[in-house]
């Protein structure tokens, strides 16, 4: 990398920046407003108070109530205490589960294990080329002992968005409660929960440019869930352990920021992305854009190369000062193909290749220019020296 050059970040669905201004709104809360929100003097009234404001903050984006917000240590925690929970409260009406075959692992690990350790039945619908759930198959795999469905709002490796606001009212039409792991469309998407029919929805901040470390799960009045954590009272009961002001805070401001730009933010990001996807599928041949061409978030650029390896194009693009990933960062570093691919019907071989660029509000016009200008070359090189990759012929050969 030209020692000029400023890296270009484009990881933006593994983690984001803490934006200066959530900085500065939690800093008090760590030296000054440092009482437990559980105690009755004036300390612990006044991390109470922020408590409940950032409370108050957050249900609005779900147009809910404050008791409805259960503030989590991260989106995997607030994954397994909507699908733990539910799934142990409701055990006396059935054992059985709904999730898709692309779930982010702190949603298919759990119903996996739900399943091998606690009997749950549990039914994986599929997705079609596009990585989209088809709604009807929701409702067709509904049965009497049906406790949850949990379908992930927007794909963290290939951006699809999934049909939710349909699949929840097949759900509330059955009397099922239905959950969805949203941690990629916070700040992004929409998250009334009445127009989407949801019951339970999780979020991190560390996606929208708050803190790693803190979480929400909304969880609608009256729907039925077991503690997953126990110990004291803490978040109506729901989530044992002395809350993290400071962070929840950090999250309540991220937020904030997030929906106050949010429709032009995404038109800008958008038009980015969408110069990407059109630069490297006409530079570079035998390339796939995975996922929905356009109804996927609006930062979300994810390709499979035909003939090299994932990890080889993130090498080469860091050297040149530019972060990318392969699939899902928590499953970084895994020989085996992703699960979201070869569900999306990729051959095994051809998911190897994936390469995800996802943009966040720093990112400009000249960033995507010297992208283009690089990752042709890259792929060139890796073709050159791989033995299994076969070059397409030339017109008129």
């Amino acid at each position: 990398m030209s020692p000029t050059r400023k890296p270009i970040y484009l990881d933006h669905a593994a983690t984001t920046a803490v934006d200066p201004r959530v900085v500065e709104a939690m800093l008090p809360y760590f030296t000054s407003v440092y009482g437990n929100a559980s105690s009755v003097h004036s300390f612990g009234r006044e991390a109470h108070e922020a408590l409940e404001q950032a409370r108050l903050t957050v249900a609005a984006f779900f147009h809910g109530d404050p008791d409805e917000i259960i503030f989590t240590g991260c989106g995997t925690e607030s994954d397994n205490l909507a699908i733990r929970g539910v799934t142990h409260a409701l055990r006396s009406k059935g054992n059985h589960l709904i999730t898709s075959t692309i779930e982010h692992h702190a949603v298919s690990h759990t119903c996996e294990q739900l399943q091998k350790h606690f009997g749950c039945e549990v039914t994986y619908v599929p997705v079609d080329s596009q990585g989209l759930v088809d709604p009807a198959d929701v409702a067709r795999a509904i049965t009497p002992r049906t406790v949850l469905i949990s379908i992930m709002y927007a794909n963290n490796e290939m951006g699809a968005i999934q049909p939710i606001a349909e699949i929840g009212r097949i759900a509330r039409a059955k009397g099922v409660a239905f959950h969805t792991d949203a941690v990629q469309a916070g700040g992004t998407l929409s998250l009334d929960a009445d127009a989407l029919n949801l019951d339970l929805a999780s979020l991190s901040a560390h996606k929208f440019y708050g803190p790693k470390g803190v979480g929400v799960l909304y969880r609608r009045k009256g729907t039925p869930i077991l503690p997953t954590q126990t110990g004291g009272a803490h978040e109506r009961g729901l989530r044992a352990g002395t809350e993290n002001v400071p962070y929840i805070v950090g999250l309540a401001k991220a937020m904030t920021i997030a929906y106050e730009h949010c429709e032009h933010n995404n038109n800008r990001i958008r038009s980015l992305r969408d110069k990407l996807i059109q630069g490297v599928l006409r530079a570079i041949p035998q390339t796939t854009l995975t996922g929905h061409p356009t109804q996927r978030l609006p930062n979300n650029a994810s390709f499979v190369f035909e003939g090299v390896e994932g990890e080889s194009i993130l090498l080469n693009l860091d050297l040149l000062g530019i972060a990318g990933s392969s699939g899902s960062a928590c499953t970084s570093g895994s020989v085996e193909p992703s699960h979201v691919l070869t569900a999306m019907g990729l051959a095994p071989i051809l998911c190897h290749g994936s390469l995800r660029l996802t943009l966040g509000n720093e990112n400009t016009a000249e960033d995507i220019d010297y992208v283009l200008s690089v990752l042709p070359g890259i792929i060139h090189k890796l073709r050159a020296l791989s033995p299994s990759y076969n070059e397409p012929p030339s017109v008129g050969r």
